[in-house]
């Protein structure tokens, strides 16, 4: 089969969501599991085998600066009396020309750092928050009908 060209999916029509709101001033999201293997070298066999051991997954969101609101909630780390702030974001295209479209939720994100402030005079001010996550779903997988 070949590929139809308008079935590629946009990356425009992507969206961010974090505890039901669209992060609309966010323009950039990856997410990855890197699986750790083991190697095994065992006898009377050439190749070497490989055991999955443990998976790490991480992201980042990247946009611009428009409030403080991510900072205020990722911050309350800084108070050593607070427990970590672990919560949830759904990736979704919906770019009317695939097939169908796609949202992946991604489990018990946890953010790495925290820009307390990265600005240069005559510049929109970019932000990116970088995360890992334990666990992912997809919702809603792109499908060929």
């Amino acid at each position: 089969m070949n590929t139809d060209a308008m079935r590629v999916v946009n990356g425009t029509y992507g969206y961010i969501h974090h505890e039901g709101n669209w992060l609309s001033q966010y323009n950039k999201a990856t997410a990855k599991v890197d699986i750790n293997k083991a190697e095994l070298k065992l006898s009377g066999d050439r190749w070497i085998r490989h055991k999955v051991l443990t998976l790490k997954g991480t992201g980042s969101i990247e946009g611009y600066k428009v409030t403080d609101e991510l900072m205020q909630q990722i911050g309350v780390v800084i108070n050593s009396n607070n427990p970590s702030y672990r919560t949830e974001l759904i990736f979704a295209l919906k770019d009317p020309e695939a097939w169908g479209y796609e949202r992946i939720r991604l489990k018990n994100v946890m953010f790495d750092s925290i820009d307390v402030a990265n600005w240069e005079a005559g510049a929109e001010i970019k932000e990116s928050w970088p995360f890992t996550f334990e666990g992912y779903e997809l919702v809603d997988p792109l499908e060929a009908d």
